[in-house]
C-alpha cells in the first residue's frame, strides 16, 4: 500500500536503521507527522541541531519561543531551505518560514509555517500524487524579569499522505501546543564577562492524528528539550559560544516485536508474523492512550527498563566562533543511541550578517554507515526589519 510505503519513507528521515541491529534490540519511538521533528533552520543545524539556549534569532520559534523578547531587533523573518534525504531521492524538501515582533520592551509575538513536501509518488491506475505535511503556529512570549521570560505555542498540524479517500481514508489533523522557558545572565569567568544561556521547551502537546477517521490514532512528536549555552568574549573582536541540548521523546514506547515473539513462544529472529504483530498491539491498548497519559508512560514504559529508557535520550554539542558579529564558523555533533534510531552525526557550518541580512548554510557528515541523512544541507536567510528601514531610509 501506497501509505506504507510514504510512511517508511518518513521514518527514514529521522532515523537510520543500523544494518546490524536486531528485532530484538532495535526498538524507537514511533510517532506520526515526523516532519515535526527536523531542525529547520541552518544555524541550529550546524550546532549539532542544538538550538534551545542560543542565542535569539528569527528562527527561535522551532527551538525556544521565549527567547524573543531577548532579542536585539525589534522585528524579523527568516527563510529556510533543506532538501531532504538527497542520498535516496531527489524531490524530497522541507521549507519553513519564521518572524517575529517585539511588543514594548518585554513581550514578542512570533510565528512560522513549516511546509514538508515528499515529491512525486506514483501509485496504481498511472495516478501521481504530491503528498506532504504542514504545520503552523503562533507563540506570545514575555519577560517575566530581567533575565527570565516564558512562551506558549498553539500549533495546527496537517499532513495528507493518502491517495486513496474512498474507504474512509482522509489527510490527519492534530493541534498542539509548546511551552517553553528561557533564561540568560551575565556573569564573570576570570575577567571576562560571559553570557550564560537556559532554556526549556515542551513542544507538541496535543491530540493524535489519525488518517482513517479516528479508527486508529497515531501520536505526535511530543518532545522535551533541555539545554545550556555559554557565550565567552575572547576579545573585543572574537566571541566563542558552546551549547548543548538533551531531548526526550514523551511519546510511548511502541510494544516491540520480540516482545510480541516471546509472548506467542515464535522464535526470536522470525519475521514472517508481522500482520499479527500488528494486530497484538492493538490488544496490548497501546493505541488508546491518552495523549497526556502517553506523556507521564513515556518516561518510564520502555520493556528493556531504565536502562532502554536511557537510550531514548538524543543529544547535541555545537561550537560557535564569531568575528565583529559579522563573520560565523560553527560545528557540532548530535548522538542518538544505535537501538533507537542511529542518528550519529558531524555538523558543520558558516555564517554571514550585515545589517540587514544574515545568511547561513549547514551540513551534515554522518558518522553511521548507510545513513540516509548523510550530506544533508541547510540553508536560511533572514532579515533584520530594522535594517530594512534604516536601508529604505537613506
Amino acid at each position: 500500500m501506497i501509505r506504507n510505503k510514504i510512511i517508511l519513507l518518513l521514518l527514514l528521515a529521522v532515523m537510520a536503521v543500523p544494518s546490524f541491529a536486531q528485532k530484538d534490540q532495535f526498538n524507537p519511538v514511533y510517532t506520526g507527522v515526523t516532519s515535526l521533528s527536523i531542525a529547520p533552520d541552518a544555524r541550529a543545524g550546524a550546532l549539532g541541531d542544538v538550538g534551545v539556549a542560543t542565542e535569539p534569532d528569527a528562527n527561535s520559534q522551532y527551538w525556544n519561543p521565549a527567547k524573543y523578547p531577548f532579542n536585539i531587533a525589534r522585528a524579523g523573518v527568516s527563510m529556510s531551505y533543506t532538501p531532504w534525504l538527497r542520498q535516496l531521492v531527489s524531490d524530497i524538501d522541507l521549507v519553513n518560514l519564521a518572524g517575529f515582533y517585539r511588543i514594548g520592551d518585554y513581550s514578542a509575538i512570533s510565528s512560522s509555517l513549516t511546509y514538508f513536501s515528499l515529491g512525486e509518488v506514483f501509485v496504481e491506475n498511472e495516478m501521481t500524487i504530491k503528498p506532504y505535511e504542514m504545520a503552523f503556529d503562533i507563540a506570545y512570549s514575555r519577560m517575566l524579569s530581567e533575565t527570565f521570560s516564558a512562551a506558549i505555542a498553539l500549533r495546527y498540524i496537517f499532513s495528507d499522505l493518502q491517495y486513496d479517500y474512498t474507504e474512509d481514508m482522509s489527510p490527519g489533523h492534530a493541534f498542539a501546543a509548546d511551552i517553553a522557558l528561557y533564561y540568560n545572565k551575565y556573569l564573570f569567568a576570570g575577567n571576562r564577562e560571559c553570557l550564560l544561556g537556559l532554556g526549556l521547551n515542551m513542544s507538541n502537546i496535543g491530540t493524535k492524528i489519525s488518517y482513517d477517521g479516528g479508527a486508529t490514532n497515531e501520536f505526535i512528536p511530543t518532545n522535551l528539550r533541555l539545554g545550556a549555552s555559554f557565550l565567552i568574549p575572547l576579545n573585543e573582536y572574537n566571541t566563542l559560544s558552546i551549547s548543548a541540548d538533551v531531548n526526550k521523546l514523551m511519546v510511548p514506547t511502541k510494544p516491540s516485536y520480540s516482545q510480541f515473539l516471546e509472548e506467542n513462544g515464535y522464535e526470536q529472529g522470525d519475521n514472517s508474523y508481522y500482520s499479527e504483530y500488528q494486530s497484538w498491539v492493538e490488544s496490548t491498548g497501546y493505541n488508546d492512550i491518552s495523549p497526556i497519559t502517553g506523556i507521564f508512560k513515556s518516561f518510564a514504559d520502555a520493556p528493556g527498563g531504565f536502562v532502554e529508557e536511557l537510550r531514548e535520550i538524543y543529544a547535541g554539542v555545537g561550537v560557535e566562533y564569531c568575528y565583529n558579529q559579522q563573520f560565523f564558523v560553527r560545528g557540532g555533533y548530535h548522538y542518538e543511541d544505535a537501538y533507537k534510531g542511529n542518528r550519529k552525526y558531524f555538523t558543520v557550518g558558516a555564517g554571514f550578517r550585515m545589517s540587514v541580512f544574515s545568511l547561513d548554510a549547514a551540513y551534515l557528515i554522518s558518522t553511521a554507515q548507510s545513513n540516509p541523512l548523510d550530506q544533508t544541507l541547510r540553508f536560511s536567510l533572514s532579515f533584520d526589519m530594522d535594517g530594512l528601514k534604516d536601508l529604505f531610509r537613506r
